[in-house]
């Protein structure tokens, strides 16, 4: 449920234009990488799916409160934060297990004995594709691509390739992610792969500055010379 109650997802906040007050779900730790992301981009906006990444690293997925504070940091309403999230498969909008497990069944895998596998997987974890273990440790997913086709057939686990698998090694995974004997290597659901990369967060702001003044610099002569050329005489246009 909401942290607002009574406030639908699809509306937008009514104290979104500061953040200090309109943050009410998002860790400190996660607002503190969340503000320092979003400098990075000439445009807020633009921070809009790093920062749905940071959110479901705090929560395993993303929450609808999680959802509103996103909103509130990038000027745009919730509504917008989840009609983009849920079109992406690495953002979940539901609770998802520890591990989401990603079975690809596209030509390359499909050939190599993709459908055995997911069979196989389904009735060993006594789910269908898209459900998640009763001990919530295991959400099962069948993948379009996974653009690991020399793997075939491909598996992730949390985003992270495990290689080709068979039904025997897929029971020998799932053994060693339930007992965490994967964990340096597989950390949970939602440990950011993408998001935090160092080179980017510790960016010297100096040099952002630095680049986005030559950009409104750039920005600023193409728009003057494009006035230039809609009140030069006709002659002068032809003659350029």
């Amino acid at each position: 449920m909401s942290a607002e109650a009574g406030t639908p997802i699809g509306s937008p906040r009514r104290d979104r234009g500061s953040d200090a007050l309109a943050i009410r779900h998002l860790s400190t730790d996660t607002l503190d990488q969340a503000r320092q992301v979003i400098s990075l981009y000439p445009e807020p906006r633009s921070a809009f799916i790093p920062l749905c990444h940071l959110a479901q690293q705090q929560d395993g997925w993303l929450t609808p409160e999680a959802m509103r504070d996103i909103a509130g940091l990038v000027g745009v309403t919730p509504a917008e934060v989840l009609g983009t999230a849920s079109f992406y498969d690495m953002l979940h909008t539901e609770p998802v297990g520890r591990h989401v497990v990603a079975v690809c069944t596209n030509i390359a895998c499909l050939l190599n004995g993709a459908a055995e596998l997911l069979e196989h997987a389904e009735a060993s974890l006594g789910v269908n594709a898209g459900g998640t273990t009763g001990d919530g440790s295991v959400t099962l997913e069948e993948a379009e691509c996974l653009a690991d086709c020399d793997q075939a057939p491909c598996v992730q686990v949390n985003h992270r390739f495990v290689g080709a698998q068979t039904p025997a090694s897929f029971d020998q995974l799932i053994s060693e992610l339930r007992t965490g004997a994967r964990s340096e290597d597989i950390p949970h659901h939602g440990t950011l792969v993408r998001v935090r990369r160092s080179t980017g967060l510790q960016a010297d702001p100096s040099l952002v500055a630095a680049e986005r003044a030559a950009m409104a610099e750039a920005q600023a002569r193409r728009t003057e010379a494009a006035e230039a050329a809609k009140t030069a005489p006709d002659g002068a246009r032809g003659s350029s």
